[in-house]
């Protein structure tokens, strides 16, 4: 296996490696000493600097040449104007990793982080552990005794943290921390929701951009938008308070107001002062429920103060300043609702960057079970009391929640309204059969009353199914068609269940009505399939 040549990148010490008379000899110079160990041939070095220190760089590079003839010495002015302010340093430094024609299949690289600034070596480590210097870090340390021909030692370190057992550990004991945390701690199963998790534990640690969490209402928008703020808190990311607003609930010059705040006098019955949601979000989190809802003029508005941290009080001249992080929520599909002129398509892009589909509590049978049981868990917490079920009643209940009968219309606000009923009526704090047999017969009829219970058009995400080309290319008459076909496919047990449902009027008009196979065609107009829409 052929050899690969060292090479060292590092700083010009323009106090440790400084001396010009004989009595340099004398002294640990760590570029110099670097290059002295019988053990270790450097093949080259690549010599960092300012353009201050050129000449010293120069004499640097002879001694190199005389303790060490076989190194070549390659200088580079990497010009800052303060080598101690971060942004001028990594900037500078980034530019040379860029632009440095890395070999990596035939060289080693070490990272030299013993001379230059503090702030210098803070950057080499960054962009070494970000792999912009595709190589390890090299850390030398003087000799005991000062004295000719004393080279110290070096210490070569990999950032690899598979490398280091207890720092991985460590790392990931952390992110699993995390994650648990926008769990509420809750051990869900769907491998689908899991992977979203996860990302989303990534992105709230190393983004401050706004998110968008899109779902049905009650899919748990709103208690992850908390748990997110919970999470940047805890990494100490926020300062300020968690603030929420369900828009469907504002409206007109309320809706402004509630927002961004109003002066005395703006307006009749505007006695005093309001600061706004977003001055109370400063430094903190704002999460905007049902963002949709929205009037046109406050987008306008929201969009200026999410881009400048700025904005106008109703009836005031004068802006105000707020830095906060948005979390949006919707339970519509803001695409078609840009195409239709009901939302600004340059707020969506600004909130469009990390977007999220929360799945409905019937597509994640497997969740239901984990979650009955921390529905248990609070409300013991709450009454002082511990619930359970009993053997038989329990298997009865998740049985039945997992069926097809189950449409959990109002997701996991229903399931745990269900669960508080059932732990309140208990005896002894035990939920027997009946119990369970009557809350199932309550579900029934609550999601009857409901409608059958059948999804909103605005839930079903059709490009997952058609993929975002197919979805792009229908109409919005099409679109919001299939969507409504699609919710009422997935609250029916068969295809001729569905298309009773759908037909329920036309069908009798014909002889031989055949449902299904209309209901067939109809999706096949699509490319798609009943077993695929379910």
């Amino acid at each position: 296996m052929k050899k690969k040549r060292a090479v060292v990148i590092g700083f010009v010490g323009t106090q440790l490696d400084s001396g010009r008379d004989s009595r340099r000899w004398e002294k640990w110079r760590p570029s110099v000493a670097l290059t002295q160990h019988e053990d270790m041939v450097v093949d080259r070095f690549e010599l960092l600097y300012n353009s201050r220190f050129s000449e010293l760089t120069r004499h640097v590079a002879r001694d190199i040449a005389t303790v060490s003839p076989e190194t070549k010495v390659v200088t580079h002015d990497i010009t800052m104007r303060d080598a101690w302010d971060f942004e001028d340093v990594y900037g500078a430094l980034f530019d040379f990793a860029k632009q440095y024609p890395f070999d990596t299949e035939n060289e080693d690289y070490w990272v030299h982080i013993t001379t230059g600034t503090h702030v210098v070596q803070i950057c080499l480590f960054l962009l070494t552990e970000a792999r912009y210097l595709p190589g390890r870090l090299l850390q030398t340390s003087p000799p005991r005794r000062q004295a000719v021909g004393e080279s110290g030692s070096y210490t070569l370190i990999d950032l690899d943290l598979s490398r280091y057992d207890q720092i991985a550990q460590r790392f990931t004991s952390e992110q699993a921390e995390g994650v648990a945390l926008l769990k509420s701690g809750i051990p869900t199963r769907n491998p689908k929701f899991n992977a979203l998790i996860d990302e989303i534990e990534k992105v709230a640690i190393k983004s401050r951009a706004p998110m968008l969490l899109m779902g049905p209402t009650g899919a748990g928008k709103s208690f992850l938008a908390r748990r997110i703020f919970e999470l940047k808190k805890h990494r100490h990311q926020l300062d300020g308070k968690f603030v929420e607003l369900n828009c469907a609930t504002v409206h007109g010059d309320g809706a402004a107001s509630t927002l961004f705040g109003h002066i005395k006098g703006a307006f009749t019955g505007a006695a005093a002062s309001r600061p706004g949601l977003l001055r109370s979000a400063d430094k903190g989190l704002l999460f905007l429920d049902e963002i949709g809802e929205l009037g046109i003029n406050e987008q306008a508005m929201l969009l200026k103060a999410l881009e400048e941290k700025r904005f106008l009080p109703v009836g005031s001249d004068n802006e105000v300043a707020s830095d906060f992080q948005l979390i949006a929520g919707t339970n519509r599909d803001l695409g078609a609702e840009v195409a239709a002129g009901r939302f600004r398509e340059d707020l969506y892009a600004r909130i469009n960057l990390w977007t999220y589909s929360l799945p409905r509590l019937a597509e994640r049978p497997e969740d239901i079970e984990p979650n009955v049981d921390y529905q248990l868990t609070l409300f013991g917490m709450e009454s002082g009391e511990k619930v359970g079920f009993n053997k038989e009643a329990r298997a009865r209940y998740l049985d039945f929640a997992a069926s097809r009968e189950a449409v959990w219309a109002g997701n996991f606000r229903d399931l745990a309204a269900s669960v508080t009923r059932l732990a309140t009526l208990s005896n002894s704090g035990r939920i027997a059969d009946q119990q369970v047999e009557d809350e199932i017969e309550r579900l029934k009829k609550l999601w009857r009353h409901n409608g059958g219970g059948a999804a909103p058009a605005g839930d079903i995400d059709l490009s997952q199914l058609m993929g975002d080309e197919g979805a792009a290319g229908l109409d919005l008459f099409d679109r919001m068609q299939l969507a409504a076909v699609i919710g009422v496919c997935r609250q029916s047990k068969t295809m001729s269940d569905a298309g009773r449902k759908l037909y329920a009027v036309s069908r009798d008009a014909k002889a031989k009505p055949n449902d299904a196979d209309r209901l067939k065609k109809y999706l096949a107009k699509f490319g798609l399939r009943w077993e695929e829409v379910q």
